[in-house]
Order: C-alpha cells, then sequence, then structure tokens
C-alpha cells in the first residue's frame, strides 16, 4: 500500500473516530446534572483521556470497571481520543457547555484564566498531593492555585543507531551541533541513509523548536516574559533550517513523524533523532535485534547540555454536576501505587508521584536517571495562558520556514506577537 493511501485511511479512522466522539457527546443522556458534595450520592465522572497507544484505552477501561466495582454509586463515562482529534473533541464538548469533568492533556492555562476549571487544592487527597513531586506541581499553578496534577513525564533526549554509528566510525553521540552536523554529513556520506531525523509536523514542531531555542541558550521566555523572537532563538532555528539546506537531516521533517521515524531508525535508513524516553520501551519490542544508544541532546559550543522535560496533566472543568468527592475518590484510584505503576511501565513513561518513582528507580538504573535528568530539565510554559495559541500558531510555520517562503526571524516575530496579544 502506498504512502499516500496508508495516510488516506489514517485520516479517514480519525474522522470516523471525531464523529463517534461528538455523537456521542450529543447523545448522552443527562441524568442527575446537580453539583453534588455527598460522595455517597449517586454521582457521574465523565473523563476525557489521550490515547497513547493501542495499549491505553484497554487500560482504562480496567480502571474504570474496577473503580465502578469498589464505588458502585459513581459511574464514570470514558472516552479515550487519538491525540490527532483530541483538542477539537475537546473544544467541541466545551463550546457545548458539555465540558468533560477530567480531562487528560498537555495545556490549561488558557482554561484557567476562563474560569472554566475547578482547583485541585479543592479535589487532591493530602496524601496524593504530598506524594507528587513537588518540581513537577509548580507548573501546574497559576497565580498560587493549583488548577493541575501531572500524570505523567518524559524527558528528551538523542537516540542513534549503533549499528550504523559503528559501521562509520563514530564512537559516541554528538554533544553540540558541530560535532552533531559532523557526524550527520558522515552518516550521510558513508552510509547514503539520513543522518539526523527532525520532525516539524504538526505533532511535534513545538519539542524541536525548544531543542534548537535551549541549544542556543534561549527560550521561550526569559524573566517571566516571552522572548520568543531573541537572537540566540533566531540562531538555533537558522541552524536548523540550514542543516535541512546541506542535506544533513531526513528529507520531510514537516511530513513524516517522530513515531514514523523511529521505524525508520529501526530498519537502518536513519542514523539519529530526539525522541522521548519511551523510545526505550517501544522500539525493542518493534525491533528487537536493534542496538541503539543516547545521549543530551546537542547544544551550541559553549552551552549547558540540554534534557527537555514533558508532562501531561489532570485538570478539572467546572459542570453542573461536579462531585468532588467522588474526583477525589477517583484520582486516588487512578494513582494507586501498583496500578499507577503498571501504566507507567506499559506506556514508557516517567512517574510523577514519589512512592513509584522510588520503587522502579530502586530496581532499574536508567529508569533512575532518567528520574535524576527531569530534576533540572527545561519545560514548556504551559501555566501561561498564551502558550495554546503559541503552539497552535506553530503548527504551520516548519514548511514555510525550511522552503524559505518567511525567515525564521519573522516566523518568530509572529509567535512573538501572537503571544503577547494572548496574554493581554
Amino acid at each position: 500500500m502506498s504512502q499516500f493511501a496508508i495516510r488516506k485511511r489514517g485520516l479517514l479512522i480519525v474522522l470516523l473516530q471525531l464523529a463517534a466522539v461528538l455523537f456521542t457527546g450529543c447523545s448522552r443522556e443527562d441524568g442527575d446534572r446537580s453539583a453534588s458534595t455527598n460522595p455517597e450520592a449517586k454521582a457521574t465522572i465523565t473523563f476525557v483521556a489521550a490515547e497513547y497507544s493501542s495499549s491505553t484505552k484497554p487500560y482504562f477501561e480496567k480502571l474504570v470497571k474496577d473503580f465502578e466495582t469498589k464505588y458502585p454509586n459513581i459511574k464514570v463515562e470514558l472516552q479515550v481520543i487519538n491525540w490527532d482529534i483530541l483538542d477539537s473533541a475537546y473544544n467541541t464538548m466545551i463550546s457545548r457547555n458539555e465540558p468533560p469533568d477530567l480531562l487528560l492533556t498537555n495545556i490549561y492555562a488558557h482554561f484557567a484564566k476562563d474560569g472554566l476549571l475547578n482547583s485541585m487544592d479543592d479535589i487532591l487527597s493530602k496524601e496524593l498531593k504530598d506524594d507528587i513531586y513537588p518540581y513537577l506541581m509548580e507548573s501546574s499553578k497559576m497565580e498560587g492555585t493549583q488548577y493541575t496534577v501531572p500524570y505523567v513525564a518524559t524527558i528528551r533526549q538523542l537516540y542513534y543507531n549503533k549499528d550504523i554509528f559503528n559501521e562509520v566510525g563514530l564512537t559516541e553521540p554528538p554533544q553540540n551541533w558541530k560535532s552533531l552536523e559532523a557526524d550527520a554529513r558522515k552518516i550521510k556520506e558513508t552510509k547514503q541513509v539520513d543522518g539526523f531525523g527532525v520532525d516539524l509536523t504538526d505533532n511535534e514542531i513545538w519539542a524541536y523548536l525548544s531543542y534548537f531555542f535551549y541549544g542556543a541558550g534561549g527560550g521561550w521566555m526569559k524573566n517571566g516574559e516571552w522572548s520568543i523572537n531573541s537572537p540566540e532563538n533566531v540562531e538555533g532555528i537558522t541552524f536548523l533550517k540550514d542543516l535541512y539546506e546541506k542535506g544533513l537531516t531526513d528529507s520531510e521533517p514537516t511530513v513524516t513523524t517522530r513515531d514514523e521515524k523511529q521505524r525508520i531508525l529501526g530498519n537502518g535508513k536513519l542514523g539519529m533523532l530526539i525522541s522521548g524516553n519511551y523510545f526505550e520501551t517501544v522500539v525493542p519490542h518493534e525491533y528487537p535485534g536493534l542496538k541503539w544508544g543516547k545521549g543530551p541532546i546537542p547544544v551550541k559550543e559553549g552551552q549547558t547540555p540540554l534534557v527537555l522535560g514533558v508532562q501531561d496533566v489532570l485538570m478539572s472543568f467546572k459542570t453542573d454536576h461536579t462531585n468532588k468527592e467522588a474526583l477525589s475518590r477517583f484520582l486516588d484510584f487512578m494513582y494507586e501505587n501498583a496500578r499507577y505503576e503498571e501504566f507507567v511501565l506499559r506506556e514508557g513513561f516517567l512517574p510523577t508521584i514519589q512512592t513509584v518513582g522510588s520503587k522502579l528507580a530502586k530496581d532499574d538504573p536508567a529508569m533512575k536517571q532518567n528520574l535524576d535528568a527531569l530534576k533540572t530539565a527545561k519545560f514548556y510554559p504551559i501555566q501561561d495562558p498564551a502558550w495554546s495559541a503559541v503552539l497552535n500558531a506553530t503548527r504551520n510555520m516548519g514548511q514555510t520556514v525550511l522552503l524559505g517562503q518567511t525567515s525564521p526571524k519573522q516566523a518568530l516575530d509572529r509567535l512573538q506577537q501572537i503571544a503577547l496579544n494572548k496574554s493581554h
């Protein structure tokens, strides 16, 4: 089957899924929608979760079934939705005044700014709140209010195909941009395969912008103010564009996603790419013979080695059937040690609670290394209400920059203006 046909079929599946989600949202019986504070009364929790893999939905379906068995007075209406349509699905629910009681995704601050979210301080049990790594809780706060709770985390690093490195005479991953360029060129010229995989698709472009912003000594914000069009950031994106123009990246950065590039690396047709630590769980299963290595994200000469951290968070929307005690019980159930550990290991994530993190780190040196790296990682500015608009605006800029339709400086000027406009 051609790549076009595969993408077409994938798009059809996504559209059918979206239609099913919207139909479910329209036809759901309302029942008793009055707010309740009595946990023994009948309660309903609508829970919308991002789909990470084919294992996500079965996991949450079993979790809900087990929870409803333990708490028969609490009904959980679950929807697990593909990342490609997740934003559209929950935004449609919100526009219909039918937001979910609980949403698992990666942005929240614009909802908090609009007054749509419950405070997690009113929902989280003290035991659960005390168990979450404190440094992960900071980006879940706005103006002192805890609006979300981190559910899973990852760190991004450089992964490489060891066989390719050995064949071309490379003994270690590149630490800086100069070495990244030289290694990518050596792989390209010696092996006739792509040296460095870059994902500037709608799914991941903000990650690659972050790698090269921070790698140049810049970032999304500085001293609490947006600094997207800083000279450092322009330098970082210019370097990335130069790599592409020199033929040292893969040929389709705006078409093939990170997950597709991981498969290409596994097939021996790509030397390096930046990915999350889930690479270490997923790829070896798909390519058991693959020998891979990892290192920090390469940075400009003289800059500190870079690790980017990412976290997905749970938030609670205000609904006219909100039951905070029921939500508190459900969250405690979700984070129960054995159950939560199963999810983390199944999906290849890093835990956000200390009990599970300590246990896994004790048994697994790689987990300990990743959790230690997470403590000093750079993160997206998810606590700023303008982040959602900035993230959306990045989606189409990859192609225009790579093809020279706009310069890196012009593209980042536009993002900076969007950030400033949405901050007021």
